[in-house]
Order: C-alpha cells, then structure tokens, then sequence
C-alpha cells in the first residue's frame, strides 16, 4: 500500500472512530463494502448494514450482500425499498436519483434511530463528483455521512484497499441500480427492469466484466468495455445474444460504438442544454 493510500485509509480509520456507532447503507458494491468492512472493524458490533430490496436491485447482489454480511459477522437488516411506489418515479424523471435516495434513506435513518446508531453513511467516492448525481442532493440534505469522500478515496485507491483487505470485491465490476438503465422520461416498469436485469445476467454469464444493457423503448443498447467487442462481434457470441434477447422482448439489439461507460444516459441532458 503506498503512502498516499495509506495516509487515506488512517484518516477514512479515524473518521468513522469518530462517529461511535454507525448504520451502513450496503449494496454490496466494490464501494460499499469496503466502507461497512472498514466500518466494522473499527466498532465492531457498534455497526449495522442496512441493505435495500427492490425490483431495480438484482438478486445476485442481495445475495452477495446477505453472504458477506454472514460470513463476517455483522449485523445486517433488509430494508423493503420499492422505488415504483414513489410518487413520480415510474415517469424517470431527471431528479429520479433524488426521489429514491431520499426514501431509502429516510427509511435508513428511521432504522439508525431504532438501533442506537449514531449516523448513516453511504459510500460515494471521489470519482462520484464530476457526473449529474441528484441523489447526493439527498445525501447532503438528510445529513448521511460519506466517509470515503471525506477520506478523499478514489475508485482505484478503494480497489487496491479492498484488495489489501483480502475483499472479494476488489475485481467486482461497478454496478448501478437498473432503473438507470432507461432513458429519461421513459417509464419504468417491473417488466422492463425484468428484461434489463435477464439481458445483463445472460451477458455476464457468457463472461463479459464490465457492461450495461441500456434500455430505449423495446431496443436494447449494449455497452460493453472496448477491448471486448472482438468477443462480443465473434459470431457464435453474437447470435446466441441476439437469440437471447429477442427471446426476453427487446425489438432490436444494438452495440453502443463508444463501448461501457458510466451516466451514459446524461449525455442526453447535455443535448438538451
């Protein structure tokens, strides 16, 4: 661990001390679970995981969060966190990340007060800043913590702590909840998230890393990283996508030429500007 790093990691160590007892919002990803890991091994049982179900949150990863949770031993509550009950969210507004944040946490804090926590901290990152994020507008105005912006990490400093840390998600690929997947002012529906969660499974089933399956109308638009467009032009590759996501109700399957990157669907808002 370099010293920079290192430096980091003290002053992340010496924060969440600071706080005495803390409800961690975990979803299991690379940032997350170095925070509630982190978290727990400075105070111990003085920590809890409070981790969301919904329809825009695959089962893969709640079960992840549930074994990692399980196998070190801390306390964890799932919370019932149904995105498309919220007034106005099925129409995917702009501000659509506000309107979830500021439901879960406000559910999270309830769950902090009634457990004798302290404070509830999410895991942004450095990197988090430069993209349209209205969901921290909520983090900031509920008061939740970001120890891993405070300790000034960034997403490769956080997977080579992880990696220290002998976490298993410090390879993991950046995940977001499928609702971003679909273009602004496009409903949301259980049926389309179903469609986008199958797609993307079967992708990461046929070995691809870091990918998103992006959802306009009934066309689905797949990024995949750059150096893995050989792999998924490959004929035999190729069809049996095409097969597959006819088969689970796209029209059309296209492959987006700039490849796998994140809040593609802002650049929309740029546009518009």
């Amino acid at each position: 661990m370099d010293n920079i790093v290192l430096k980091k990691y003290q002053k992340l160590q010496s924060y969440i001390r600071e706080l005495g007892s803390l409800a961690v919002a975990f979803s299991s990803g690379v940032d997350s679970t170095l925070l509630l890991k982190v978290a727990a091994d400075v105070l111990g049982d003085q920590v809890v995981a409070v981790t969301a179900s919904s329809c825009s949150f695959p089962k893969r990863e709640l079960e992840e969060a549930k074994a990692f949770c399980e196998k070190e031993g801390i306390r964890q509550i799932i919370v019932e966190s149904e995105e498309l009950n919220i007034e106005g969210f099925r129409q995917n507004p702009r501000n659509r990340c506000y309107l979830c944040k500021h439901e879960l946490f406000e559910k999270i804090l309830k769950i902090a007060e009634e457990n004798g926590m302290a404070a509830v901290a999410e895991g942004s990152n450095m990197d988090d800043m430069g993209d349209y994020r209205p969901g921290m507008i909520a983090v900031k105005e509920l008061g939740i913590k970001s120890p891993l912006r405070y300790a000034e990490l960034t997403k490769d400093e956080i997977r080579q702590l992880s990696k220290e840390l002998g976490l298993p998600t410090w390879d993991k690929q950046s995940f977001a909840c499928l609702s971003s997947r679909f273009v602004y002012g496009e409903t949301i529906s259980e049926e389309k998230l179903g469609m986008v969660n199958r797609a993307e499974q079967f992708l990461l089933d046929l070995g691809f890393r870091q990918l998103r399956v992006r959802i306009h109308g009934t066309i689905a638009r797949i990024e995949v990283l750059p150096e893995e467009f050989p792999k998924i032009m490959a004929e035999d590759v190729r069809e049996q996508i095409y097969a597959e996501l006819k088969e689970i109700g796209f029209s059309y399957v296209t492959l987006d030429l700039r490849g796998y990157r994140t809040g593609s669907m802002n650049e929309t808002l740029l546009l518009d500007k």
